[in-house]
């Protein structure tokens, strides 16, 4: 038995698939678009651990200044969260792996774009707040699931952050590959208004 089987053997648990969840709007368009396409073997959890291994991807394009490929790279590496979402909800695959792992993988993204970006372009106060937020929504995951026996999965705030941060990111990206300043500026504006809409998720969570 693999490290991977004795994982799944030990905490049977994540990978037991929950009841059905409510499909979201936007899960439709998802379904018809992409969903169709993969076939019925593909789960969501595959889909959110491409996501964690082409992060590191995205980050060495960005860091070394490879903009064009890196603000593709980043765009459908991002694009992997709405559609391992859909597809769990759509073919009745939630698991609390996904629940735990996937808003892992948006922070693991979304973080080294901050140590790439943020801290470079924009006052660095912003990058030490995303980040502050990002750990406390990590500690509050690790909280519930080893106290309360429960997993957390994102809330309507949380997801809103998150489109809102892969906005921003994707501004910051495209002021810098065309040389066009004021993008930064409204990306900065995004990624504020981010904040405030991490700061509901973690109330609506009980901190």
């Amino acid at each position: 038995m693999n490290l991977v089987d004795r994982f799944k053997a030990r905490h049977r648990d994540l990978f037991t698939y929950l009841p059905a969840s409510e499909v979201l709007p936007h899960d439709h368009l998802v379904a018809r678009v992409v969903l169709r396409f993969l076939p019925a073997w593909v789960t969501p959890n595959q889909i959110t651990f491409l996501r964690i291994l082409l992060t590191p991807a995205v980050f060495a394009l960005i860091g070394f200044g490879n903009y064009k490929i890196g603000v593709v790279m980043f765009v459908l590496t991002a694009a992997t969260d709405a559609i391992d979402g859909s597809l769990a909800r759509t073919r009745n695959k939630i698991t609390e792996f996904g629940k735990l792992f996937d808003p892992l993988a948006d922070k693991l993204l979304i973080g080294s774009m901050v140590l790439v970006l943020v801290f470079q372009h924009f006052d660095p106060l912003l990058g030490i707040a995303i980040l502050g937020i990002e750990i406390a929504f990590i500690l509050l995951a690790l909280l519930a699931k080893y106290r309360f026996k429960t997993v957390r999965g994102a809330n309507r705030w949380g997801k809103i952050k998150m489109i809102l941060q892969v906005l921003a990111v994707f501004l910051t990206l495209l002021a810098l590959l065309l040389e066009f300043p004021l993008l930064l500026t409204i990306a900065a504006w995004v990624f504020g208004i981010a904040i405030g809409f991490a700061v509901l998720s973690l109330f609506a969570h009980g901190v």
